[in-house]
C-alpha cells in the first residue's frame, strides 16, 4: 500500500509542476482571445476608425506574436545560461508589467507597446514551459504532460471571451485580468527547481539528482532514480564542451529535428487557427450572425469545444501516438475549412449553420492534434546541447508566421472573400498529411536520450517510432 501512494503522489508532484508551468499557456491563450472582446468598446473609447485605422489596428492586434517573435530570439540565447526556472519568472513579471499598462492605456500607440511587452513575455514563455515540463517528465507521461501547455492555452483562450463576455464595454479591466494567472505563475515556479537536465549540464550534479528525485518523490538512492540520472549524465557527457550554432542545427546529426519542428509549426499556422481565435466574431459576422451577442456567446462556444478536444487529445497522446493524431488532425481540419469555402464560395442559404458546424468541427480537429503536438514535438526531437536554441528557431518560425497570419486575414478576406482564404487554408492542412506521412517520426514513450541517440545514428529520424516499437 505505502509503495502505491509514494507512486500517486509523484505523480502528483510531476502534474503540480506541469500545471504550474502550463500557467505560461494560459497567459498565452488569454492575451491572444481577449482582443475578440475588447476590439468594439477599443475603437469607440479610442476613436479607432476600422477603415482609416485598419493597419494601426492591426499592428496593434498583432503586437503580441511580434514580441513573442523577439522574445524567441532572447530567451533561445539565453536559456542555457539562465535556465528554464529564471526565465520563467522573468515573463511572469513581464506578463503582470504588461497586463497592467495595457488596461492604462491612453492611447493606439501605448496600448500596442503594452502588447508588445506581453508579446515578449509570450514569446519567451512558450519555449520555456514546455521545456521545463518536457525536461521534468518521465517519458511515458510526457506527451500528455507537455500538451498540458497547449490545454492551459485554449483554457486561456476561453477564459479572455468569458471575461469578455462580463465586462462587455470595459476593455481596461479586460485586459487588468492578465495579471491575475502571471502573479500565480510567478509564485508557483519561485517555488520550483530548475530542471534536472539543465542542473546537469551545468555541472551541478548533486543538484540535479536531488531534484529528480523530488519530481518523482523517490529517495535519491531509489535504483529508478539512479537508472533515470545515469542516462541523463551519459547524455550530458556526449554533450559536454559543446555550445550550439545554427550551424550545429543544419548539420546531418540535427537537420531532421529542425525540419520537423519547424515544419510542424508552419503547418500548425497557416492552417489559420489565429485567425480564427483574433477574429472569430468577425468570421461569425462574415457567416450571417447578425446580432453581437450572438457572435461573442458563437466565439464562446468554439473556445468551450477548444478545451474540451484539447482534453481528449491529451488522453490520446500517449495511447494513439503522435503521428496517427497528427493525420487525423489534418484530416479533418482540411475537409472542414473546405466545407466552409465551398458554402461561402456558392453563397449557400445555410452559410451560418455550414459555418458554424465547420468551425466547430476545425476547432475540435485541431484541438486534439495540430494545436498541442508542435509544442510536444519541438521539446522532444532535439539533442541537449542544441534543444533551446532549436526550440528557438522553431519558435520563430510559430511567431513569424502567427503574425503574418493574423496581420494579414482582413486584407486577405477583403480581397478574395472568406471562401479563398478558408480554401487556402484547407490546402495547407492537407500538405500537412504529406508532410507527417513523410516526415514525422513517432517519439511516443521514447525517452529524450534515445531520441538523440537514434538522432547521432545517422538512421532517418522518421523511422524512429518502428525502431523502438521492434
Amino acid at each position: 500500500m505505502s509503495g502505491g501512494r509514494k507512486s500517486a503522489k509523484g505523480k502528483r508532484m510531476i502534474y503540480l509542476i506541469a500545471a504550474i508551468a502550463g500557467l505560461a499557456g494560459a497567459l498565452f491563450g488569454f492575451d491572444e482571445g481577449v482582443i475578440a472582446g475588447a476590439l468594439a468598446p477599443l475603437r469607440r473609447d479610442l476613436g479607432i476608425d476600422p477603415v482609416t485605422d485598419a493597419a494601426a489596428e492591426g499592428l496593434m492586434t498583432a503586437a503580441v506574436p511580434f514580441g513573442a517573435f523577439i522574445g524567441a530570439i532572447v530567451g533561445g540565447r539565453l536559456a542555457a545560461a539562465a535556465g528554464r526556472r529564471k526565465l520563467l519568472l522573468w515573463a511572469a513579471v513581464l506578463f503582470v508589467g504588461g497586463a497592467l499598462l495595457s488596461a492604462l492605456a491612453g492611447g493606439l500607440v501605448t496600448l500596442s507597446l503594452a502588447r508588445l511587452v506581453i508579446g515578449f513575455a509570450v514569446g519567451v514563455a512558450a519555449m520555456m514551459a514546455p521545456l521545463y515540463i518536457s525536461e521534468s517528465a518521465p517519458a511515458k507521461q510526457r506527451g500528455m504532460l507537455v500538451s498540458i501547455y497547449q490545454l492551459a492555452i485554449t483554457l486561456g483562450i476561453l477564459g479572455a471571451y468569458v471575461v469578455g463576455y462580463a465586462f462587455d464595454e470595459n476593455w481596461r479591466w479586460m485586459f487588468a485580468m492578465g495579471a491575475v494567472p502571471a502573479v500565480l505563475l510567478f509564485a508557483g515556479i519561485f517555488a520550483m527547481s530548475d530542471t534536472p537536465r539543465w542542473l546537469a549540464l551545468r555541472g551541478r550534479g548533486a543538484e540535479a539528482k536531488a531534484a529528480l528525485a523530488r519530481m518523482r518523490e523517490k529517495p535519491e538512492s531509489d535504483p529508478a532514480v539512479a537508472a533515470e540520472y545515469a542516462e541523463i549524465q551519459a547524455a550530458v557527457a556526449e554533450d559536454e564542451g559543446r555550445k550550439a550554432t545554427f550551424a550545429d542545427l543544419v548539420s546531418p546529426r540535427v537537420r531532421p529535428a529542425l525540419i520537423v519542428a519547424m515544419g510542424l509549426f508552419l503547418l500548425q499556422q497557416l492552417s489559420g487557427i489565429n485567425a480564427v481565435i483574433y477574429y472569430a466574431p468577425t468570421v461569425f459576422q462574415l457567416s450571417g450572425f447578425d446580432s453581437a451577442a450572438t457572435q461573442i456567446l458563437a466565439t464562446a462556444g468554439i473556445g468551450v469545444v477548444n478545451v474540451l478536444m484539447t482534453v481528449v487529445g491529451m488522453m490520446l497522446i500517449d495511447r494513439l501516438g503522435r503521428r496517427l493524431l497528427l493525420l487525423i488532425g489534418f484530416a479533418g481540419t482540411a475537409v472542414s475549412l473546405g466545407a466552409i469555402a465551398i458554402a461561402a464560395a456558392t453563397d449557400s442559404a445555410a452559410l451560418d449553420t455550414l459555418a458554424l458546424a465547420g468551425l466547430v468541427l476545425y476547432i475540435a480537429s485541431f484541438a486534439i492534434a495540430i494545436g498541442p503536438l508542435p509544442w510536444v514535438m519541438m521539446s522532444e526531437v532535439f539533442p541537449l546541447d542544441c534543444r533551446a536554441l532549436g526550440m528557438s528557431i522553431a519558435s520563430l518560425v510559430n511567431w513569424g508566421f502567427n503574425f503574418i497570419v493574423v496581420f494579414s486575414f482582413p486584407v486577405l478576406v477583403a480581397e478574395f472573400g472568406l471562401a479563398g482564404v478558408f480554401g487556402l487554408y484547407a490546402v495547407v492542412c492537407v500538405a500537412g498529411l504529406a508532410f507527417t506521412q513523410w516526415l514525422v517520426p513517432e517519439t511516443n514513450g521514447v525517452s529524450l536520450e534515445e531520441i538523440e541517440r537514434h538522432l547521432r545514428s545517422g538512421r532517418p529520424l522518421r523511422e524512429l517510432g518502428r525502431l523502438h516499437a521492434a
